[in-house]
C-alpha cells in the first residue's frame, strides 16, 4: 500500500501572497511531499482554492492538488467542470477535486446563495452531472435545479474522469461518501473513527453497486507544536466536530506523527494530509523538518 503525505492550508491561513505562497509550493515539492490541500472560506484570509491550485501547478511538476474543500452548492456544475477538467489536462492529471456543502455561516451562505436545507439537495443533483460531463459527450440532463440539452464539455480529464474525495463523518456525510464519493478524507478523527466510519461507507456504496478503492482511504491530521499549548480554536474546532476525543488522540505533536500516522496506516488509510495548528513565520525549516519525521513512512 502506497502512503502518500500533503499539506493543507486552513480557512484561516495567511499564506495568500506570492513570497508566503512560492515558499510553501516549492518546498512540498522539493521535499516530496504528495499533494497541496485548499480550503475555501469566502469572508477568510486563505486563498480561492481553484486559483490557487492552478498557480502551484503551473509552478510545479509533480504536485498534486486538491479542496479541503470546495463548495458546490451555489456554482453552476457545467462551468466547474470545465475548469477542473482544463486544470487536469494542463497539469497532466494532477487535480484531485474534493466537495463540500459549505460551512454554517450566514454569511458565507448568502454568497452561494443557497438555503441551507437547499444545500444537500443541490450537491446530489451537480456532482453526478459534473461526472457526466467528463466522462461523456452530448449530455442532456433534466432536474429541478439544471436543465442542459445536448451539451459537452471539453477539454475531457486526463483520465477521463476525475476522482472525488468528500469529508464528513456524520451519518448523512457518510452516506453522500458511499453514494458519490470516490475517496474518504474526514478530519479531527480517532483510529475508532475511522474504522468505524469506512465499515458503515463500504455497507453503504454496497449497497448502491459502488466500492471504494483501497487507496481512496484518506485522514487530514492537525499536528501542534509540542513547545506550546494548543490553540483554543482547535480546542474549540475539536469540541465542535468530535467532543467525544481527548485533544492527545486528534493533535498530535509534530514529533509524534509517525505514530499517530501508523495507528491510521494498521487500519487500512493511506492518505493523509497535514495541517499545521498554527502556521509557521517561515515555511522552508517547517516543510524540511516535517519530511525528515515522516519520510520513513512514505513509499
Amino acid at each position: 500500500m502506497k502512503i502518500r503525505i500533503g499539506y493543507g492550508l486552513g480557512t484561516r491561513s495567511e499564506t495568500n501572497d506570492q513570497e508566503r505562497f512560492d515558499e510553501l509550493i516549492d518546498g512540498l515539492e522539493q521535499h516530496d511531499f504528495d499533494s497541496l490541500w485548499l480550503s475555501e472560506r469566502l469572508t477568510s484570509d486563505c486563498p480561492d482554492p481553484l486559483v490557487g491550485m492552478a498557480y502551484a501547478c503551473g509552478r510545479t511538476k509533480k504536485l498534486k492538488v486538491g479542496m479541503s474543500v470546495m463548495v458546490l452548492p451555489g456554482r453552476n456544475p457545467v462551468v466547474l467542470a470545465k475548469s477542473l477538467a482544463s486544470l487536469d489536462r494542463l497539469s497532466a492529471g494532477r487535480v484531485v477535486p474534493a466537495f463540500g456543502l459549505g460551512v454554517a455561516n450566514s454569511a458565507e451562505q448568502q454568497a452561494f446563495g443557497v438555503a441551507r436545507n437547499e444545500r444537500g439537495a443541490w450537491f446530489n443533483e451537480a456532482l453526478p452531472l459534473m461526472r457526466r460531463l467528463w466522462a461523456e459527450d452530448n449530455v442532456t440532463h433534466r432536474g429541478p435545479r439544471f436543465d442542459i440539452e445536448d451539451v459537452t464539455v471539453r477539454p475531457k480529464p486526463v483520465k477521463g474522469h476525475l476522482d472525488v474525495w468528500l469529508g464528513g463523518r456524520a451519518p448523512l456525510e457518510m452516506k453522500r461518501v458511499g453514494v458519490h464519493g470516490d475517496g474518504w478524507l474526514p478530519s479531527f478523527c480517532t483510529v475508532a473513527d475511522v474504522e468505524a466510519g469506512r465499515t458503515e461507507i463500504e455497507r453503504i456504496a454496497d449497497e448502491h453497486d459502488r466500492a471504494i478503492e483501497d487507496d481512496h482511504w484518506g485522514v487530514l491530521i492537525s499536528y501542534r507544536d509540542a513547545s506550546e499549548p494548543i490553540p483554543e480554536r482547535m480546542l474549540a474546532l475539536l469540541a465542535d466536530r468530535n467532543p467525544e476525543a481527548s485533544p492527545e488522540d486528534v493533535l498530535p505533536t509534530k514529533e509524534n506523527l509517525p505514530a499517530a500516522l501508523q495507528r491510521f496506516i494498521d487500519v487500512g488509510f493511506s492518505k493523509f494530509v497535514l495541517i499545521p495548528s498554527t502556521e509557521p513565520v517561515v515555511w522552508g525549516p517547517e516543510l524540511a523538518e516535517v519530511s525528515a519525521i515522516v519520510k520513513p513512512l512514505a513509499n
